[in-house]
């Protein structure tokens, strides 16, 4: 009985993201997606930040299907694997592309821990320098990174481009890529950027746009107006990090996860 309300809880949620261009609706892939989210084999610590990562309305907006050939890029510890995995284990496609090293050992752990329910996950690496095993041309249908675009603009501009570039050629043409990632406002100093892990939406949408994909919605599920995006150690002073540790962890706590912008983008068809 729990569940069912939990479930019921999440496509209720989904039916509240929209966009000027796009509104997400309760469809059976939602309703798929809410049991993924629900599921018990969901670790205690993922679950407690479904509300600030919204995972049910974060993934209907983007449209992912049961079906998709998803890759996610730069998956971390696997808090979307979670997710992703079961929803497209039945008739879909799930990789993760880490970065060739260090990067992909978090991510493989988790894999490597649960064959029952990581067994059908393919691994890549993204993005693509001088080795790995990069994510076949043309072949996915939606690309999805969680507050990583910064790590690609730590490398510089140039770096983060070609990042975008890679995206574009490994999706088919009308393939979506869905970005959440921190938020920086408009009117604060870009240098930011650099530094704090924040970006600003017309960053993203630069380096996207350049790469050949076309904005085609936006969601504000994923932002927190508590936040000022002026920290002491930029986003990782704010849950779940808590850079500073017991300083002012009240306060932090209080603000919750960092706002967030949610873009949608779409490779034109030829």
């Amino acid at each position: 009985m729990r569940t069912s309300i939990m479930i019921a809880s999440a496509i209720a949620a989904t039916a509240v993201v929209a966009t000027p261009m796009l509104t997400a609706r309760p469809t059976v892939a939602n309703q798929s997606l809410a049991a993924a989210v629900a599921a018990p084999h969901r670790s205690d610590i993922n679950k407690a930040r479904d509300k600030y990562r919204n995972p049910v309305g974060t993934l209907a907006f983007f449209g992912v299907k049961p079906t998709d050939n998803v890759v996610e890029l730069y998956p971390g510890g696997g808090w979307y694997t979670e997710i992703l995995a079961p929803y497209l284990g039945a008739k879909g496609s799930y990789t993760v592309a880490s970065p060739v090293g260090r990067g992909a050992d978090s991510i493989a752990k988790k894999l490597d821990g649960d064959s029952a329910l990581y067994g059908k996950v393919k691994r890549a690496n993204f993005p693509i320098k001088d080795a790995g095993t990069p994510v076949a041309p043309g072949s996915a249908d939606v690309a999805l990174t969680f507050r990583n675009v910064h790590n690609w603009r730590f490398g510089g501009t140039d770096a983060a481009q070609t990042a975008f570039n890679q995206i574009y050629a490994m999706l088919k043409p009308g393939g979506v890529l869905g970005i959440v990632e921190h938020r920086l406002p408009e009117s604060m100093d870009s240098a930011l950027e650099e530094k704090s892990g924040y970006m600003k939406k017309s960053s993203v949408i630069g380096f996207a746009t350049k790469a050949g994909f076309k904005l085609v919605g936006e969601s504000d599920i994923n932002a927190n107006p508590k936040d000022t995006h002026a920290w002491p150690d930029g986003v990782w002073t704010l849950p779940p990090v808590y850079r500073l540790g017991d300083k002012d962890r009240e306060k932090y706590a209080a603000i919750g996860e960092s706002d967030r912008m949610t873009l949608k983008f779409v490779k034109p068809k030829k």
